[in-house]
């Protein structure tokens, strides 16, 4: 029996729809690669069907491959002593059935006789459910607002394997399939038939009739793909042709130039696809499919894998929430503060159907946030991420007022205000005289410790930290801290406040600047230290990026301020007292500081800036300050340093119970300040290269730059032992 792909017949058209049991969005599993199989099969074996339709009965089409399916063919064939052998043949089968459906039954010889197939597609899809519909003779999406149709899997460690790389390359060419293979953009339908993406877009309530009217139209040669007839050339040319060695030549060095060499799927796509061209169809499927499983085989693949998907769907589902706790969702918020971040946290509970009270100091100040909401949603109807519609709904969610009153019946309240122990107590003991009993109020702190701003509160059970990152509406993980005295009633509020923004959510303990700030502060300041060393400061930044940092520490302290960085170090030094270890951080923050280079936002700090706030390169003025070192330091030497310092802090955060669980350490560090993405993580990256061997490398270290690199007594307990972090802690944070 079918439970997940329905087939039913109707006038000689089958109609195969995907409908996952139990799931919000269809996800490729084990199970439907067998029903859709089957249901191919019988669509080829009726005589009475001309054609058949593959769509979904959700609003959406597909999220893509279910990943657990590929952790687990890992795990298997690594038991079975033959992985290439066993993901290699899961890959081809998988071939196979989007072959099956492509030559829709057609004479192996003549290539005759073959029935359409119409991919309609309701709403989003995302990797194999694109290359189910790139399989297909037609392409039909519905314009439905906020839809999006892409191959992103270059985003977590893959590529298309299910043919979608070399079908997309021999449809598009080169050139024109590039943004959506290297770089996993995911267009909206529009501008996916204007990229050739789909062939079609309707309104979706005639998609259906429009995929019927398509066969109803379709002849013989309709049912034939372009790569499957003769004479067929690649657009832009193959890479043997002198327009396509350019090409080919231009996406080499492009890649390497965004990856940095770090991300081993883009270089085997790119293989896949010259490799490819130069054979017919059917073999160069083959060629994708081993590189496929060669970076399945690799570690960067399954560290990805698990960080970017297995581990934050887990943490998205609630694997942190206090056991027993009834459902806690949000009806009412209230949030405190209006500005960039009050207003940020606003529309983003708004957008999840939230009512929102706005409260500033003055109607201007709440206006203003309210105002600022509005430009963003303005920006998402002109982008068309929602409709017009959604827009009006979501805005008149939000009320903009100076009175606390109107917080009365709110079931949580989100203060964002200015960093200032002083003035948060304030608006704490303000909210807390109009809050229900079951009310909890969280503070959105960066590095003000929890329990020291609960004492302010009446309710120190029922208080909380939530960390946003700026821009909220654009970053995704959000950081929920307990105090001391914070109550498991106010822990599972705000994961289900932030599970329902649609965010990933990340618990830790109380502890200054908690998670994410204290190991993002130590990778700066190693950048700043290493200016006044004289090491040349674009070698500093270049080799950050070149280990996949998104931004260079040097330029991740000018887009946030030097100002802000000198305040944070004051306030770490008066907080650690004779413990404080002052740095060449400081010296060159104060220098600096003093003379007004503050930053971007100065169009002045460690870079240079035009009168648009543009980099112009480094301030030439530093070299005179710290003269460059001769002879200047290798780029492994920067890089190890670089690393080391976040990966040790991630692993006293653990070791001081800060993380409780490596997971959130691990998709902490990639969503909050963008560790080497490709590591899958700091514990990922230090189960890399082993417990010993980053020992060692600690240590040498600590003896040539100091006690920032001294090795923490857990790193030195499991080299000992021979552990590994997911090895040891993995299957508790599983369990």
């Amino acid at each position: 029996m079918s439970e997940i792909f329905h087939l039913e017949v109707s006038d000689g058209i089958a109609t195969i729809t995907w409908d996952l049991p139990g799931a919000r969005m269809n996800v490729l599993t084990e199970a439907g690669i067998r029903e859709l199989d089957a249901a191919v099969e019988a669509v080829l074996a009726d005589p009475g069907v001309r054609g058949a339709i593959i769509t979904s009965a959700k609003p959406d089409f597909a999220g893509g491959m279910d990943l657990n399916v590929l952790a687990s063919l890992r795990e298997k064939a690594a038991a079975e002593g033959r992985p290439a052998e066993v993901l290699f043949g899961f890959v081809m089968a998988l071939h196979g059935l989007l072959r099956k459906i492509e030559r829709g039954g057609a004479d192996p010889r003549t290539g005759k006789g073959g029935k359409p197939f119409v991919w309609a597609c309701p709403g989003t899809a995302m990797g194999i459910g694109v290359e189910i519909g790139l399989a297909c003779h037609r392409r039909i999406a519905a314009d439905r607002p906020g839809a999006k149709i892409g191959l992103p899997e270059i985003k977590v460690g893959l590529f298309p394997g299910a043919g979608g790389t070399t079908r997309l390359f021999r449809m598009l060419g080169l050139m024109a399939a590039a943004p959506f293979l290297l770089e996993g953009k995911t267009p909206e339908p529009k501008k996916a038939r204007a990229a050739k993406l789909v062939d079609d877009v309707v309104a979706p309530g005639e998609l259906l009739p429009a995929a019927r009217a398509w066969l109803a139209e379709a002849t013989e040669a309709d049912a034939v793909k372009p790569w499957d007839a003769k004479g067929f050339r690649i657009p832009g040319g193959a890479p043997y042709t002198a327009q396509g060695f350019e090409l080919f030549l231009g996406a080499a060095a492009m890649t390497h130039g965004r990856t940095q060499g770090v991300y081993p799927a883009a270089e085997a796509m790119l293989r896949a696809i010259y490799e490819g061209a130069l054979v017919p169809f059917d073999t160069a499927i083959r060629i994708e499919a081993r590189q496929f499983t060669r970076v399945l085989m690799e570690p960067t693949a399954e560290a990805m894998i698990r960080s970017l998907f297995l581990s934050k769907q887990a943490l998205e589902k609630g694997a942190s929430r206090p056991e027993g706790e009834p459902d806690a969702q949000v009806r009412r918020l209230g949030v405190l503060g209006a500005g960039m971040m009050g207003a940020g946290i606003a529309h983003a509970a708004a957008q999840a159907g939230i009512e929102v009270v706005l409260i500033d100091r003055d109607e201007a100040s709440a206006g203003r946030g309210r105002d600022a909401v509005a430009k963003i949603l303005d920006d998402a109807v002109t982008k068309r991420r929602i409709s017009g519609e959604t827009r009006d709904a979501t805005l008149a969610r939000i009320t903009a007022t100076t009175d606390h009153a109107a917080l009365a019946g709110a079931d949580l309240v989100v203060e964002a205000v200015f960093e200032d122990p002083g003035i948060k107590a304030e608006v704490t003991a303000q909210a807390e005289a109009v809050l229900g009993p079951e009310a909890i109020f969280a503070t959105n702190t960066s590095t003000l410790p929890i329990t020291e701003l609960a004492r302010a509160s009446a309710r120190p059970e029922r208080y909380i930290g939530i960390h946003f990152f700026s821009p909220v509406h654009k970053m995704m993980l959000v950081e929920i801290i307990k105090g001391r005295q914070t109550g498991p009633a106010a822990v599972a509020r705000a994961l289900d406040f932030v599970r329902q923004i649609r965010k990933t959510p990340i618990v830790v303990n109380d502890a200054r600047f908690f998670y994410a700030n204290r190991c993002i502060i130590p990778y700066v300041n190693e950048g700043l230290q290493m200016v006044t060393e004289g090491v040349l400061p674009p070698l500093i930044d270049n080799v950050a990026k070149g280990m996949g940092m998104p931004v260079g520490p040097l330029q991740l302290v000018d887009e946030t301020s030097l100002e802000l960085g000198l305040r944070i170090q004051k306030a770490t030094a008066a907080a650690a007292g004779a413990a404080y270890l002052r740095g060449g951080a400081d010296d060159l923050l104060e220098r600096l500081v003093g003379e007004g280079r503050l930053g971007r936002k100065a169009f002045a700090g460690l870079y240079d800036y035009d009168e648009r706030g543009r980099r112009q390169g480094f301030w030439p003025g530093l070299a005179g300050i710290w003269p460059p070192a001769e002879p200047q330091p290798a780029p492994e030497a920067v890089r190890a340093r670089l690393q080391m310092i976040q990966a040790l802090e991630a692993v006293r955060a653990l070791e001081e119970g800060v993380l409780e669980d490596i997971r959130e350490g691990d998709v902490g560090a990639i969503l909050g300040w963008g560790f080497m993405p490709w590591s899958g993580g700091p514990f990922s990256w230090l189960d890399r290269i082993g417990a010993a061997e980053a020992l060692a490398l600690a240590e040498r270290l600590a003896a040539e730059h100091g006690g920032r690199f001294a090795p923490p007594a857990l790193l030195a307990e499991m080299a000992a032992r021979g552990e590994s972090f997911y090895g040891r802690f993995g299957q508790a944070a599983a369990a």
